[in-house]
């Protein structure tokens, strides 16, 4: 004869396993990087950020050709601490000719166009960079990373992959 009285669950060590598991789940996609990134735009603590990116000494064939490539492409995509951003809108990017300063027997310093740079051409140049970011104690965030003046970023393009330093930052309408 079946008794009526309602028979107990017992959670197994697997009912376990399956509940963390589902938990973790949900926990990692509530605080993912991209969700929180959609919040912040939400609830509009994001704002306009214009990071400057300076380029130093990257050999090239032709930095003149490149510089046209990367204005008329318009976007980069930006890596930060070895994390991808995404592409970010190149609102300028201005060339720095190299010089070479030296001493005269008189005292003098003199300063000239280095000569060897039609020889050893290389790319140098400043990427004013606009995108969104936010405030934080510690920092600047953008592309979920905090970002500040001497961090090493890398700048990716069509053609091209440079390895630069920010210089500069401005959080807010520029």
């Amino acid at each position: 004869m079946p008794s009526d009285s309602p028979r107990s669950r017992s959670w197994s060590l697997v009912d376990l396993g399956a509940a963390a598991a589902a938990l973790l789940a949900v926990g990692g996609v509530i605080w993912s990087p991209r969700l929180s990134g959609a919040v912040a735009q939400a609830t509009g603590s994001l704002e306009p950020v214009t990071v400057m990116v300076d380029v130093r000494g990257a050999p090239a064939a032709a930095p003149l050709e490149l510089l046209q490539q990367a204005r008329a492409e318009g976007k980069v995509a930006i890596v930060i601490r070895n994390q991808p951003h995404g592409s970010v809108a190149v609102k300028q990017i201005v060339p720095f000719d190299r010089i070479i300063s030296t001493l005269t027997p008189d005292g003098n310093v003199v300063s000239a166009p280095d000569p060897n740079q039609k020889t050893f051409s290389t790319f140098d140049g400043r990427f004013v960079l606009e995108g969104q970011g936010r405030r934080t104690s510690g920092g600047v965030v953008f592309g979920n990373q905090t970002i500040k003046i001497g961090a090493p970023v890398e700048l990716e393009g069509t053609n091209y992959r440079f390895n630069g330093t920010v210089t500069g930052l401005k959080l807010g309408a520029s």
